[in-house]
Order: structure tokens, then C-alpha cells, then sequence
């Protein structure tokens, strides 16, 4: 089991998310559950908020010159990152960025960091939103609209390539920073990931609630790879006409067959069974008699 268990319900969003956008879902939830710590509300005032973190050098650099000297003067702006505090209290954060607003609502919204990916106001335009106030709008909706974020996030700074290759460094370098090594943030990913591999893998219809033709639900699998996902995959090949064995280790005669599927299909010839390949396979399946129809 996962060191951090998030509710059915919020699971279930983020592998539909996952879905929708063809990620690996175990590679999300562990990107989520390590960047949020499992946590992906705070109660504001009697009302759910995502988490948020003010940045004051971004604050100065935003802000026009004269509303710059106020925001010094004040403690609302440094022009040096680290400068500008944030309490360890969501409810004062939120206090905190409302007096920034007060001040000049764009530059205050942009300077801060939303969600459950802590991605940054300022990447409005990036990501594609009308508005930085869109964008803030579509994560205080609820938690799919923190969960699109982080995906808009990783697919425009290319970090799908470092989820689908499982390599946890390269991901936690592009997307925390040089500093991710003294936090270990590329192995609490990578232990994360193995946690829901299983749980999406086997559990992902009954426990998860996720109505799915491909019971794997995404989660990567490749040459060297073993257990009971394999052996389902391995199952479903044999289903589609490989002669193969289903023994849950993912050796060369499973790769050739993938290899093989992926040619007659018109897919990215790789050997990685990833969200298209399932998707694929999924759609040459017969469905479960409880699927049918809904």
C-alpha cells in the first residue's frame, strides 16, 4: 500500500484524469501524492481552498514601481527569493495573499503557487487559460481543476518522456529544481509509483469504482517488468491471438509480442506498453457482461 492514501473519490480523478489525457495513472498519483503530501484542500473561513505558497520575488518583479515600493514597505515584496515568509498555516497564507491582492490582484495571483502540483499563477498564458483569473477560477472548482493543472504542466514542459521512461530524477530535476536530490524527491517518487502500479493494476474496477475496458488503468510496463500486471497483459495478448505464456515476467518472447501489436496497429513501435497500446488493446477485447452498456 502507498504511504499516503488519498480518498476513493479523489484516486478516482486523478486516474480519470490520467485517462483522458493518456498518462500513466500510478506515474500521477505518485507525482500528486508527493508533491501534496496526500493533502489537497485546506479549509479557508468555512470553505475548501487548494494549498498555495506566495512568492515575494516573484511579487516585485511583477508589480509596477510604485505599487513596488508599497509592497516593500509593507513585507508583501523582496526582490531576493526566501525573503518573504510563508506561515505553516494554509489559513494565514490565504490572508496573506489577500492583502497582496488588495494591492494588485494580477501580480498577487500570478506570484502564487496553486494546488495540488504547486504550479506557479504566472504560467496563465503557457498553459493555455483565457486568464490568470480562469486559471485560479478552474482550480478553486474542485480537484479536477487541480489535477488538469499539473497535467497542462507536464505535457507543454515535455515531462511525459521522463514518466513513460520511470525516470524519477529526470522528472523531479525539471520539475523541482536542482535541490530535488537533498529532498529525495526523485525516490519518494519512485517508491510512490510502485505503491500504486499495484493498487491501480489490481484494484483499479473494484476499489477505484473507474468503469475501464483495460483493467491495467495505464500503468507502464516494459521489458524486465514483473507481476501480476504482466501476466494480465501477457493474458490479453493471448487473447488477441500471441502465442506466449502467461508466467508475470516481462522477458523478451512478451517484448517481441508487443513489438508485433504495436506494428499491425499503426503504434509507436517501442515495445513499452503504455496508455495508447492499452488503450488498443482494450478496444480489441470483449468487454465484461458489467460493463456493457453503460
Amino acid at each position: 500500500m502507498p504511504d499516503i492514501m488519498f480518498d476513493p473519490e479523489i484516486r478516482d480523478i486523478i486516474i480519470r484524469k490520467a485517462d483522458e489525457n493518456e498518462l500513466d495513472a500510478a506515474a500521477l498519483l505518485a507525482i500528486i501524492s508527493v508533491e501534496s503530501a496526500g493533502r489537497v484542500f485546506a479549509k479557508v473561513d468555512g470553505k475548501l481552498e487548494p494549498l498555495i505558497r506566495f512568492e515575494g520575488h516573484y511579487f516585485y518583479r511583477l508589480l509596477p514601481k510604485a505599487k513596488r515600493n508599497i509592497a516593500v514597505t509593507q513585507g508583501l515584496a523582496h526582490r531576493r527569493a526566501g525573503h518573504i515568509k510563508n506561515s505553516r498555516f494554509q489559513k494565514s497564507r490565504w490572508r496573506f495573499l489577500n492583502k497582496c491582492i488588495a494591492l494588485d490582484r494580477d501580480s498577487a495571483l500570478q506570484s502564487t503557487s496553486w494546488g495540488v502540483g504547486q504550479v506557479m499563477g504566472s504560467h496563465w498564458r503557457w498553459l493555455g487559460y483565457a486568464s490568470v483569473d480562469a486559471m485560479i477560477s478552474d482550480v478553486r472548482r474542485g480537484v479536477g481543476g487541480q489535477v488538469e493543472l499539473i497535467i497542462r504542466f507536464i505535457k507543454k514542459a515535455n515531462l511525459v518522456r521522463f514518466l513513460d521512461a520511470q525516470d524519477w530524477a529526470g522528472f523531479a530535476r525539471s520539475y523541482n529544481g536542482a535541490g530535488y536530490k537533498q529532498n529525495k524527491y526523485d525516490l519518494k517518487m519512485a517508491k510512490a509509483y510502485k505503491s500504486y502500479v499495484g493498487l491501480v493494476n489490481e484494484n483499479n474496477i473494484v476499489n477505484l469504482g473507474v468503469k475501464k475496458t483495460n483493467r491495467h488503468a495505464f500503468a507502464t510496463l516494459r521489458l524486465g517488468d514483473v507481476g501480476e500486471a504482466v501476466g494480465a497483459l501477457q493474458s490479453d495478448l493471448r487473447s488477441c491471438g500471441y502465442l506466449l505464456s502467461v508466467d508475470g515476467d516481462f522477458g523478451p518472447v512478451t517484448r517481441r509480442a508487443v513489438i508485433a501489436f504495436q506494428k499491425l496497429h499503426g503504434l509507436d513501435v517501442d515495445g513499452i506498453v503504455g496508455p495508447r497500446t492499452y488503450e488498443v488493446i482494450g478496444r480489441l477485447l470483449p468487454q465484461p457482461a458489467n460493463l456493457l452498456n453503460v
